[in-house]
């Protein structure tokens, strides 16, 4: 069984909601990837495949995913308005985040910084 997992298409507005509710329109066309691709002209986000009926595992691999690609995050900015004076700010912020990252890994790279330590298992 594969689970496709949308939450941008749901979220949009104008888009409607199957049954009343507020989840993926994923849900009601063929469960083929490409197929659903030909129908709704979108992809989906985060595909998580699920073994011998195991829920929970996928679960857990979904809620990592989208920790990863920053979904969680994301939703949550979209909850409340964000007023644009803050919206750069964020960036901005974001934006040196990166730069010092960058920086960082470069610095690392050529020596100058030590490497980080890896965890031991």
């Amino acid at each position: 069984m594969v689970v496709s997992f949308c939450y941008s298409a749901a979220l949009k507005p104008g888009r409607p909601a199957l049954g009343g509710e507020r989840f993926c329109p994923f849900a009601a066309v063929p469960v083929g990837s490409a197929e659903r691709e030909r129908v709704t002209g979108e992809r989906p986000l985060v595909q998580i495949f699920v073994r011998d009926n195991n829920v929970d595992q996928a679960l857990k691999a979904l809620k990592k995913k989208m920790q990863r690609e920053g979904s969680f995050r994301e939703m949550k900015r979209h909850v409340h308005y964000e007023k644009p004076s803050e919206k750069r700010a964020r960036q901005q912020a974001e934006a040196v985040r990166r730069a010092r990252k960058l920086a960082r890994k470069r610095a690392q790279r050529e020596g100058l910084l030590p490497a980080p330590k890896k965890p031991v298992r």
